[in-house]
């Protein structure tokens, strides 16, 4: 291991801080930034150093680590630490790394470290190298990330907070919403169809009516983008008498 995770901790017990202090003293791969009893502190931290993970408490006076983790536009990778186990579902709907409930044993916090530092590790590599993220993109889906090749995505349904991807034989629910996976996809290869649904163009086989065949899957048009839809499906390649 070369580079160093930039760590802070926020929680308001003392004892706690002082615990996961010695803990990362102990990881070679880890370097403690500051340590903070509230998320106010925690904000001053994140604005003064630059932060690749955080270990943030939930159970806090005047605002929760949730509330808090809620607010960030970029938050960096995160690992909570609490007393309670019933936020866990909570807490990974907000792609936290781990989750890890107190009194955490050194092996538990090494392995949630490990984790958090190959992601890192995945971050740097895919930002090195333009040409690959071109060609694909990670989900996080079922506690884990799942690499996705932009060719293999058929089409994408919008479901409450959650984003279905399909791919040939096999779909991943994620926690983003459509508009968030629109924004990430090359928009020569993609279009949003409807609200709910965006569609790769290179699949589409068909179109009757309002709907697009995608292998065995049908996909509404939307009537207010059908005049765009059909340019962009069909555009020159519509062979007229």
């Amino acid at each position: 291991m070369t580079a160093k995770l930039n760590c802070i901790i926020i929680d308001d017990e003392p004892v706690a801080r002082k615990g996961l202090q010695e803990y990362i003293e102990a990881l070679e791969f880890l370097s403690l930034r500051g340590t903070g009893e509230n998320t106010f502190k925690a904000a001053e931290l994140l604005r003064i150093h630059s932060v690749d993970l955080m270990f943030l408490d939930i159970q806090m006076p005047h605002q929760s680590g949730l509330a808090f983790l809620k607010e960030l536009s970029n938050p960096p990778i995160t690992i909570l630490t609490t007393a309670y186990s019933e936020h866990a579902v909570e807490g990974f709907s907000l792609d936290v790394i781990d989750y890890l409930v107190k009194p955490i044993p050194f092996e538990r916090f090494k392995k949630a470290c490990q984790k958090a530092y190959d992601f890192q590790q995945l971050r740097m590599k895919a930002s090195s190298q333009p040409d690959s993220v071109e060609s694909y993109f990670f989900v996080k889906c079922d506690g884990k990330f799942e690499k996705i090749f932009f060719h293999e995505v058929r089409y994408v349904e919008a479901l409450q907070n959650y984003a279905v991807i399909y791919t040939a034989g096999r779909k991943f629910i994620t926690y983003i919403t459509l508009s968030g996976v629109e924004a990430k996809l090359p928009e020569k290869k993609f279009l949003k169809v409807h609200k709910s649904f965006i569609v790769g163009l290179e699949h589409v086989r068909a179109i009757e009516g309002n709907e697009l065949i995608i292998e065995s899957s049908r996909i509404p048009i939307s009537r207010s983008l059908r005049d765009e839809v059909l340019h962009r499906i069909m555009g020159s390649h519509l062979f007229k008498r």
